[in-house]
């Protein structure tokens, strides 16, 4: 996902580099209970959160499909449609099909204004028209063969309930339809990772199986100049997105972050975050131990706790710790540029998801869309069956906008927890951790019981029971989210803290609080400030 930063770099004359979203991926060896698993965080500070739904539908010889970028909403043209599309909710469609994406931009001369196809609309149409992730790579890469490639580079991760592949993909340029791609499929025991880098180095052209790739890949990049060497040493994001220091410390550090989570031996990757090893990290990784989706749900919540990156900890973090950086992530003192660290979850995220894909369920149980709006540190990821006929109303893209304020939707209440959140971060993250695991524990407890009734009737039953499962959890913990927020108001207003006991504000006979504990500021922060304050003068000498 782009930023959608013309407004602001109009009104401010600044560069504005964007280095949103991020994507994990699991094969079903690697799962505890055999899923596949991809994560999506779509971050932008001009994406409403809200859950997309496209009907399935029948069209008649000859409709036809418009064309709309996904970031700016400009209208591109029109294609044909196809008699069959299947349902989509969010990202993944009826048959369990997921896909994902990064930006990573490449080379800027490959973008081409002309084409049709930008890589939002690859997405959905691809979830439209395909039922397995082999079927979704050629649908995306014959519509930008015939019809243009809009978009600058992008890495998809593309999944279904037996394959997760990761493929890559860029332009041509003006003049020149098409794309060079590449697609590799991720080993069934393994996880991966990808944000906003081209992580696909060396291709295995013999490897038919498990490698997909345009026949140009390397012939184009001869032709343009970009490599002069043979076809087995070619590596295809060295060629169209050569790594800088922002590729590695802002995007392939989160990819780190994930990894050194699922196996111990990747912490000494460290350094090539830092730019201090060109050890490449890999594109793919055995964990220690096998993963659950409830696992991946804490990595998309990751701010780099217990490392050199930890985004909650020094200066930058104020007295309480908070992960809020003001961005634009990089500023410049004295002729150097420094970089804040850019954890997965952030402020701007619109919305994320873990897809869990289960093969061993019929396709409308099978799938869940484990989805959360707002910041992933303090949101709750609600199931959402991949069968269900609508969406909840929380959920809805008609339900309020960024500039319309609705009290009814998800993404307003979860951004009025987190935002005063930021303020005593410290304080508060705890209360909202604690809200999280009891839900999440919930519906963890009740999905299993879920798919068992839902296996005992016709599918047009078990759609039923599933949209109005998915609708209750959404509705009923929105709400349960709106009361936090109120409770932490009542809490933590005007920078004191008041007591509790069994889940109650402490209070005399009349209601007045008996015990309020005033925050003031650790004794780091104190230093800081020590020189700046009024120090205390002995008027009595």
């Amino acid at each position: 996902m782009k930023k959608h930063f013309l407004t602001l770099c109009v009104m401010f004359l600044l560069p504005l580099v964007a280095y949103p979203c991020t994507n994990f991926l699991a094969g079903k060896l690697a799962t505890v209970d055999g899923s596949t698993l991809v994560t999506y965080a779509a971050d932008s500070y001009a994406l409403y959160g809200a859950l997309y739904h496209h009907p399935a539908a029948t069209h008649e010889v000859g409709a036809m499909r418009q064309v709309y970028d996904w970031d700016s909403g400009k209208y591109l043209g029109e294609i044909p449609e196809v008699a069959q599309t299947y349902s989509v909710i969010g990202n993944m469609n009826e048959h369990q099909l997921t896909i994902g994406e990064t930006t990573w931009g490449g080379r800027p001369e490959l973008e081409d204004s002309t084409g049709l196809i930008d890589y939002g609309s690859l997405i959905y149409i691809a979830l439209q028209r395909s039922r397995t992730a082999r079927e979704a790579i050629k649908v995306m890469t014959d519509l930008v063969a015939e019809y243009g490639y809009y978009s600058s580079g992008e890495s998809f991760s593309i999944a279904d309930p037996n394959e997760v592949w990761i493929m890559e993909l860029i332009g041509k340029g003006p003049g020149s339809k098409g794309a060079v791609w590449v697609a590799t499929r991720i080993p069934d025991d393994c996880v991966s990772g990808h944000a906003n880098q081209a992580r696909i180095t060396q291709i295995n052209f013999k490897d038919k199986e498990n490698w997909m790739y345009s026949p140009d890949v390397v012939d184009f990049a001869r032709k343009q100049g970009y490599y002069k060497g043979s076809d087995k040493d070619f590596s295809f994001s060295d060629t169209y997105n050569p790594l800088d220091f922002s590729g590695l410390w802002v995007c392939e550090a989160r990819v780190w972050s994930f990894f050194r989570q699922v196996n111990a031996d990747m912490d000494k990757y460290l350094s090539y975050v830092k730019g201090e090893s060109s050890e490449l990290l890999p594109l793919y990784i055995k964990p220690d131990k096998k993963v659950s989706a409830q696992d991946f749900k804490r990595y998309m919540r990751d701010q780099y706790e217990g490392t050199e990156l930890d985004i909650t900890q020094g200066i930058g973090a104020g007295p309480f710790n908070s992960k809020m950086r003001h961005t634009p992530l990089y500023f410049e003192l004295d002729g150097e540029k420094y970089w804040f660290a850019r954890p997965t979850a952030t402020q701007q995220t619109g919305w994320s998801f873990v897809a869990q894909m289960r093969s061993w369920l019929p396709n409308h149980i099978g799938g869940i869309l484990w989805f959360g709006v707002d910041d992933a540190a303090t949101n709750l990821y609600v199931p959402m069956y991949c069968g269900i006929y609508n969406v909840p109303e929380c959920f809805s893209e008609n339900n309020g906008a960024l500039t319309v304020y609705s009290p009814t939707s998800a993404f307003w209440t979860y951004n009025a927890v987190a935002n005063f959140a930021y303020s005593r971060y410290s304080y508060m993250l705890k209360d909202i951790r604690a809200h999280q695991a009891t839900w999440e524990d919930y519906f963890n407890q009740l999905v299993p019981a879920v798919d068992q009734m839902a296996k005992g009737v016709s599918e047009e039953e078990a759609r039923r029971l599933l949209t109005k499962f998915s609708c209750d959890q959404a509705e009923q913990s929105t709400q349960s989210w709106k009361e936090l927020g109120e409770y932490l108001l009542v809490k933590y207003m005007d920078g004191v803290v008041k007591a509790e006991k069994d889940g109650k504000f402490v209070t005399n006979e009349a209601g007045i609080p008996e015990k309020i504990g005033r925050l003031g500021y650790p004794e780091d922060y104190l230093r800081l400030i020590a020189p700046t304050e009024k120090k205390e003068v002995n008027i009595n000498k």
